[in-house]
């Protein structure tokens, strides 16, 4: 078992610098998950994800605040509570209205190089 508080993992910048995106590799392979990776993201206000398509799903739960997802379906809103499952292949983006914190979940050992 393996227990670890979200203030002692150090947040990585996302995407090669992307402005008001961070990430907190929470549990990875590297904690030895074989099957999932679990990652917290905090985006500042105005901020948004790169817009990507990597070939595994993304399961999300937003934590706090309010936003998009930007989808070739269209835009989506989305507020604390809510849930989305994002398909592999399926292009997308996160922009956040307010500060958003939120928690996603990918197949392990797979990584989401953005850079």
């Amino acid at each position: 078992m393996l227990v670890k508080r979200y203030d002692e993992v150090t947040p990585t910048t996302y995407d090669g610098g992307r402005s008001g995106v961070t990430m907190r590799e929470m549990i990875t392979a590297a904690d030895g998950a074989p099957t999932f990776a679990l990652r917290v993201f905090d985006l500042t206000p105005g901020a948004t994800t790169p817009y990507h398509y990597p070939p595994w799903e993304h399961e999300v739960f937003i934590v706090r605040g309010s936003g998009v997802v930007k989808s070739e379906q269209g835009d989506r809103p989305f507020s604390a509570g809510d849930t989305v499952f994002i398909s592999g292949n399926e292009p997308h983006c996160f922009v956040a209205t307010d500060a958003v914190q939120f928690v996603c979940v990918i197949p392990s050992p797979n990584v989401c190089d953005m850079g």
